[in-house]
């Protein structure tokens, strides 16, 4: 049964990761789809986020997908389908400071094994596929809006514009500014 709030000593052993409570509950995490044993060494999660399951079954009938480090019930997902989670997750959150050791905690994996598998399944680093979608979405912004070069590079995600100026001329061969100055010039010649 899912418990809509969370026994006081049921929150006590996710945050103490106690083993005693294992055979008693799981738990999933809302914002990553993820369940674990209570004894999971992984990032204690917000209290809102926490949704309580008697037993694996239970957390896999609402789309949980069992935790790479603690393997709840002996479950494993296999990973090509960690890895596209990992992927779905990036592709809505990379405008938000990711470092690899970050996306391995939420994403409940090894640093180690997510680099070498997301490399495996995905043909790129974890980085490399953030920095993907950061200059895809900076093209986007550049051809679509009138915010400058800078505000751009910080809405994307990148903390650093030189980084981001220098990132996007090595990726596109031109830097932001001749980009969205060949953009708006293909545009007005679309018009004519």
């Amino acid at each position: 049964m899912v418990h809509p709030n969370i026994p006081k000593d049921y929150w006590k052993a996710i945050v103490d990761c106690d083993e005693a409570y294992d055979d008693h509950f799981l738990y999933g995490v809302k914002t990553t789809g993820i369940f674990c044993r209570p004894s999971c060494k992984s990032r204690v999660p917000n209290k809102e986020n926490v949704k309580i399951f008697k037993n694996a079954s239970m957390a896999l009938e609402e789309d949980f997908r069992p935790c790479k480090r603690c393997k709840p019930e002996g479950l494993n997902l296999p990973t090509e389908e960690w890895i596209e989670h990992i992927a779905e997750w990036l592709d809505k959150h990379f405008c938000e400071p990711l470092t690899l050791n970050k996306i391995a905690d939420i994403s409940h994996g090894s640093p180690y094994h997510l680099q070498r598998s997301f490399r495996r399944v995905m043909g790129m680093t974890p980085s490399e596929y953030v920095q993907r979608l950061r200059i895809e979405k900076a093209c986007s912004l550049l051809e679509s809006s009138g915010q400058s070069v800078a505000e751009i590079g910080l809405a994307v995600g990148f903390s650093s514009i030189p980084y981001f100026m220098t990132l996007f001329k090595k990726k596109k061969g031109i830097t932001p500014m001749t980009y969205r100055k060949n953009n708006s010039m293909k545009a007005t010649k679309e018009r004519e």
